[in-house]
């Protein structure tokens, strides 16, 4: 079956097919047991449902033409939230956290400036990789699909659409090494003593397992009224927010094409830019307290569950047959990275719990700070490591590394200039690696002066 062209009844045939897909993702998540054991998400799950039955493979489902251009605008949406609800104030961070805080920015920098320059030194040179497949591995890794899908974007808009199939590849396989590769790292740490309340795969809560919460127990709200529905439905408001700070950003991007039509600057990220100064608006004039920040993170998260299908329905298999060798290389390397950060980096910076911590890190850095949770909770059942209150904070200063990385790195590849992606993370890494260390000594001496 041809995909059909764009149309209003195209989209809502496209939305019902991504819907149903979903909820499909959501029963098998749900019933059967050995993707409760790998803990896929149900957007994965559709993605690849949409890829099997859709144009690219079977044709079975009448996707239109317009698929794969979902993703660049489910992810203007993403950060625009991400503006909304981030705080960034790095000055929070004490010394408690400073070593996780300093791991996490090591880990997110090593992949960047290591892709690039395993591209650059090796596989470009030997298989004729292009410099773009130097970013798949913290594109896909690190970033998730989210970066995937911000990546693609970019070289999509300069006339190369083949990267952002590369990237959600990149982003799934990700996914998949971060589950299979925790679950054993989980029984290793066991076996070691590192894991100290581990409990076994069969003692993660049924709610991670399947993705259903307990009806018997209390359950979280997606967001908190702001207002009375005789004004204007709540949701209403929040979601209008998104789409004036998205639609706003794309007048002016579409300006900054006018003035500069030499230069295509990321609509994500000016979305986030965007957001920032509503925020900062908002702050100046006393209503901030119009924006909930759990309706706007249940806003980016439904766009990434929608962006994951679109994204992995969309991926062209010649594309990634085309590079399979290369990327089968860098995902080597990438794993071999993360387990050198993770097994000899992690206990040497982080001291204290340091294995729930860094297990937690593996989930993020190789596909999405949910596969950090699960994995967690297989070590640290009850939470005693106090993980995720650090990582709270610990995560503040790898979101300046990671916007910057989304929004420049590609452009720098475009640019020819490949190299400073190598030379700016390389030296982000290098300084990373000396603050960890110098929180370690810091430590040390306030140990023995005690």
């Amino acid at each position: 079956m041809e995909p059909t062209e764009f149309s209003p009844s195209a989209l809502l045939v496209d939305a019902g097919l991504i819907g149903g897909l979903l909820v499909i993702g959501t029963i098998l998540r749900a019933k059967i047991s050995a993707i409760q054991t790998m803990m896929i998400p149900a957007g994965v799950i559709a993605g690849v449902l949409g890829l099997v039955l859709g144009p690219n493979v079977l044709g079975w489902l009448p996707f239109s033409d317009q698929l794969g251009e979902y993703t660049s605008l489910l992810i203007v949406l993403v950060f625009a939230c991400l503006a909304m609800t981030s705080d960034f104030n790095i000055l929070k961070i004490g010394r408690s956290v400073a070593g996780f805080a300093s791991y996490g920015v090591l880990i997110y920098a090593a992949q960047t400036a290591i892709g690039m320059g395993l591209v650059l030194l090796v596989l470009g040179p030997l298989f004729g990789a292009p410099d773009h497949v130097g970013l798949l591995l913290f594109a896909g890794w690190a970033g998730g699909f989210g970066s995937a899908a911000a990546i693609g974007t970019v070289f999509a808009d300069s006339g190369d659409p083949a990267v952002q199939s590369l990237a959600f590849t990149a982003a799934t396989v990700g996914l998949l090494v971060g589950v299979v590769g925790g679950i054993i790292q989980a029984k290793y740490g066991a076996v070691k003593g590192y894991a100290r309340e581990f409990s076994g795969l069969d003692k993660v809560p049924a709610e991670l397992r399947t993705g259903i919460l307990d009806d018997n127990v209390e359950q979280p709200a997606i967001g908190t009224h702001k207002f009375s529905g005789s004004a204007i439905e709540s949701l209403t408001f929040q979601a209008g927010i998104v789409a004036g700070v998205s639609a706003g950003a794309y007048g002016i991007n579409v300006i900054l094409g006018e003035l500069i039509p030499s230069v295509a600057f990321p609509l994500f990220s000016i979305a986030f830019l965007v957001g920032l100064v509503l925020r900062a608006l908002l702050s100046a004039t006393s209503t901030t307290k119009f924006i909930d920040k759990d309706t706007q993170s249940s806003i980016s998260g439904s766009a990434t569950d929608v962006l994951m299908v679109c994204g992995i329905a969309s991926v062209v298999p010649s594309f990634v047959v085309d590079q399979w060798l290369s990327l089968l290389i860098l995902f080597v390397v990438g794993l071999a990275l993360c387990l050198f950060l993770g097994l000899w980096v992690a206990p040497r910076v982080m001291e204290e719990g340091w294995f729930e911590r860094q297990l937690f890190t593996w989930g993020w850095a190789t596909g999405a700070v949910a596969t950090g949770i699960a994995l967690l909770r297989i070590v640290d059942p009850k939470l005693n490591s106090r993980t995720l209150e650090d990582f709270s904070l610990a995560y503040l200063p790898v979101i300046p590394v990671e916007v910057t990385a989304v929004t420049f790195a590609p452009l720098l590849v475009i640019a020819g200039a490949s190299w400073a992606v190598v030379g700016i993370w390389g030296a982000i890494t290098v300084v990373a690696v000396a603050a960890a260390f110098v929180v370690v000594a810091g430590n040390r001496r306030s140990r023995i002066q005690v």
